[in-house]
């Protein structure tokens, strides 16, 4: 039993993480970048970073946030909290409610 709880929520988080880089992408898309310009805001050394995270193989650094706010042309307590919604839900829930993201 606990093992399958162990897998429904790896497959929950799988999915909110694809769910966040589909947002990225639409974000990245509606300023006009590819994804190597964005992986040139963000100083990260190669596209395939961006790529990885926008199918929601990885996830965005905390402490990089900021700069991620500033490529996407975003304010960044917004991008917080839309990302927030996404990698972090419960903390998400307990800050913002079940609400639409910013």
């Amino acid at each position: 039993m606990a093992n399958q709880t162990a897998v429904n929520e790896d497959m929950a988080r799988q999915r909110l993480r694809k769910e966040g880089g589909a947002w990225l992408r639409q974000r990245r898309e509606a300023v006009g970048l590819s994804q190597r310009e964005l992986a040139e805001r963000v100083d990260v050394g190669y596209y395939t970073f961006v790529s990885q995270i926008e199918a929601g193989r990885g996830r965005i650094p905390a402490e990089r946030y900021s700069v991620w706010a500033g490529a996407l042309e975003m304010d960044a307590k917004d991008f917080v909290r839309n990302i927030m919604a996404f990698y972090e839900p419960t903390t998400y829930k307990i800050l913002f409610g079940d609400g639409e993201k910013a």
